[in-house]
């Protein structure tokens, strides 16, 4: 059956279009500005719902990857089915949910799929798709192995100012993924080259703050998924669907105080320039390492006050690996920028222009941490 002819069999209830301005007073953007929007709730819901059923298909997946006898770090096969199985997931959905003038942007496409000895891997994500689309009872649907690949396919759109394009990292953190750790499904909206929402799902991000180790939730529960919509706020839920609580970003004013956040991998992240930061900033606790947009997640409910990401040499970042953060972290409260001190431009494309990196924290911190940065970054520089 192709997409086009997915059933759905829960309806959901217009919403009258709601207009709203927000205002985002920032020293550190070039042109503040007021925006203008329609309310984006029936586009929210259909982002909820395929990042949380690709979500429960990562799991599935990871689960017999941990569980597995034989594990081999150079078999990247769980991780492959996973990845394009998310991305079709994902693409079904709200091709089905959202089907006017659809475009995503996304990260993989089916090129390696179509090659000798491709097609016993297909098999396994059609199989693993239909398996989660129709897990609770959404949907009546029995794709083909050339619509799954269709599905991965749409994924080649190119962004850019025009129009609304969906942005989608299937699987944020496969390193993660593949060690049993964190990882997130980023699923954002862009309008006009605007992020106007976003979604995180984290399967594995405690309910409760990781920042405090000796604090659990009942049973030890993890799976967050986390949701924002411009001038809407930042919410969490567990993965299970159960009731969302507002969320805002830590109210630390001391530097001292503040604890960040930098990617797990040191591939990733200059780890001693984050260190040089930290100690011109006089932070005390250690860093907090961990893999993916997981981190915007934590910072967006307090876990944390920081997220430093700097890039090796070379390096280009690419927008859905930081859409939908961005996105669920300013709607908390909080304050993305590049080291220079500008909001990230979602709107050129696939990659971000950024000045050497990544800046995340609340407004009271960032004075302190924009001038730490531009410190450091002379003394790196000086160094050389």
């Amino acid at each position: 059956m192709s997409l086009n002819c997915l059933r759905l069999v829960c309806h959901s209830i217009k919403k009258p279009p709601v207009f709203h301005l927000s205002y985002s007073p920032s020293s550190y953007s070039s042109s503040p500005a007021v925006l203008v929007s329609m309310s984006y709730s029936k586009e929210l819901a259909a982002a909820k719902k395929a990042a949380s059923l690709a979500a429960r298909l990562c799991q599935k997946v990871q689960k017999a990857l941990l569980q597995s006898d034989v594990q081999s770090k150079n078999d990247k096969s769980p991780v492959t089915v996973a990845d394009y199985g998310s991305q079709a997931l994902v693409s079904s959905v709200l091709q089905q949910e959202i089907p006017a003038d659809f475009s995503l942007v996304a990260e993989e496409d089916s090129k390696d799929l179509r090659k000798d000895g491709g097609q016993e891997i297909v098999e396994r994500i059609t199989k693993l798709v239909n398996d989660s689309i129709t897990s609770d009872g959404s949907y009546n649907v029995t794709l083909s192995t050339e619509d799954v690949i269709k599905a991965i396919d749409s994924g080649r759109s190119e962004g850019g100012s025009q129009g609304r394009h969906w942005v989608l990292d299937p699987i944020d953190g496969t390193k993660g993924f593949l060690r049993g750790d964190q990882y997130a499904i980023a699923l954002a909206l862009l309008d006009g080259g605007k992020v106007v929402l976003g979604v995180l799902a984290c399967p594995n991000l405690p309910l409760t703050s990781i920042s405090a180790p000796d604090q659990h939730s009942p049973n030890n529960e993890v799976g967050c998924l986390f949701f924002a919509e411009v001038g809407g706020g930042t919410y969490m839920q567990p993965l299970d669907g159960s009731s969302a609580v507002k969320v805002q970003v830590t109210a630390v004013e001391n530097p001292e105080e503040a604890s960040f956040f930098e990617s797990y991998e040191a591939a990733h992240s200059m780890h001693d320039l984050s260190s040089l930061i930290a100690q011109k900033l006089g932070v005390k606790a250690p860093p907090v390492r961990i893999d993916s947009q997981a981190k915007y997640g934590a910072l967006s409910r307090g876990d944390g006050a920081i997220y430093l990401r700097f890039p090796h040499k070379g390096y280009r970042e690419k927008i859905w690996d930081h859409a939908a953060g961005c996105i669920v972290v300013t709607e908390a409260g909080g304050v993305v920028t590049d080291a220079a001190g500008k909001p990230l431009d979602f709107s050129r494309g696939n990659y971000l222009d950024v000045d050497t990196g990544i800046i995340v924290t609340n407004q009271k911190l960032m004075p302190f941490l924009f001038n730490a940065v531009r410190e450091s970054i002379k003394e790196k520089a000086a160094s050389l």
